[in-house]
């Protein structure tokens, strides 16, 4: 009796190989080029000496953070994907999804950013926008570095537990928080002066995007 034949199917996992290799190899020339800036920025959750010494907005735009926003952008897309394939909404191999995340984090993260200075504009608070922006920046670029590493792992893993992903977002969140927290902190004078135009800035541009991203998503998956 001929045995019933079924198809073979290969996950193909070397774009996402090539992609980890690539994001790591740019981690390792940022950290030879900025040696002491980079060993600061991985003691940044435990010391806010970091924020202190790159506070000006001219470090929005070198090549360290760059760098590290490329760094940002793939280590989010991926964990997003993973997150999606453990809770069974999609395939960690499936790189179309991957470029699709990628470019919505992209677009939705450079759209804020020209939406927050056109509103910092109109507020009269553009210098107080670039630093607090700067802040944002670094401490979301520390949990990207951060859990690029634990990515990796999960990719090649299979059968991980839901507490795992939602672990990673609860820590994450607490950081960003705690970076909050310490934004207000460093600027608290220039906040307390225009505390009513920091509050509407925190509504309409820290709380209700997300807002609306959550009930968005939400509603898609419903």
């Amino acid at each position: 009796m001929i045995e019933q034949l079924h198809p073979r199917i290969i996950e193909n996992k070397d774009w996402a190989t090539l992609l980890f290799v690539l994001t790591f190899a740019v981690v390792a020339m940022t950290k030879s080029a900025y040696e002491t800036r980079f060993s600061e920025f991985s003691k940044l959750i435990f010391s806010d000496k970091y924020a202190k010494i790159y506070r000006d907005n001219s470090h929005m735009k070198n090549s360290f953070t760059v760098g590290l926003f490329f760094v940002q952008i793939v280590s989010f897309a991926f964990f997003i994907l993973l997150t999606m394939n453990i809770f069974g909404y999609a395939s960690k191999t499936d790189w179309v999804l991957f470029i699709q995340i990628a470019t919505f984090l992209l677009y939705f993260i450079l759209g804020k950013y020209l939406i927050e200075k056109i509103v910092a504009t109109s507020f009269n608070i553009d210098d107080f926008v670039e630093l607090f922006n700067l802040q944002k920046v670094t401490y979301r670029t520390y949990i990207g570095v951060l859990i690029l590493p634990i990515n990796a792992v999960l990719f090649y893993y299979s059968n991980i537990p839901k507490i795992v992903p939602l672990a990673i977002i609860g820590i994450s969140l607490c950081i960003s928080v705690y970076s909050y927290f310490i934004s207000i902190k460093t600027y608290q004078n220039v906040i307390i002066g225009k505390l009513f135009y920091f509050i509407l800035y925190l509504c309409a541009l820290e709380i209700a995007p997300y807002y609306f991203l959550y009930y968005w998503i939400t509603k898609g998956s419903a």
